[in-house]
């Protein structure tokens, strides 16, 4: 299991880098994809990230143009987050790069060890949460 997720991890870091992203960046612009302008806090907390890991995220992101910053103008403590065009236009790319992902993942199996494949993965994820 190590030696996949390793693999995983590794092929994604290098497809994700031809997109100028680092690991799990992905996951923010994504969240941001689904619903944009949410607080830095919630993205830090649907991710699982504490706070000095997500805000070093987003100023990365920020650093490269792909999103901006902006104080929560009904709770001023509050930090918002919101896609630029540049971070918008990485959705699909982004996307395919994920698809690719899943493809090079299960290639090697038949439909029925697809299957099996998900099904087997469904049970573990919960054990992991």
């Amino acid at each position: 299991m190590f030696s996949l997720a390793r693999s995983h991890r590794a092929l994604a870091t290098v497809k994700l880098a031809d997109l100028g992203l680092f690991p799990s960046q992905e996951l923010i612009l994504m969240q941001l994809w689904d619903e944009d302008g949410q607080s830095q806090k919630a993205l830090g907390q649907t991710q699982r990230f504490d706070h000095s890991t997500i805000a070093k995220s987003v100023r990365r992101l920020e650093s490269t143009g792909l999103v901006r910053r902006e104080k929560c103008p009904t709770d001023g403590r509050a930090t918002l987050v919101f896609l630029t065009e540049a971070g918008q236009a990485l959705k699909q790319p982004t996307r395919d790069v994920w698809a690719e992902l899943e493809r090079r993942t299960i290639e090697g199996l038949t439909a029925r060890e697809q299957t099996q494949l998900v099904a087997l993965a469904s049970k573990i994820i919960p054990h992991l949460d």
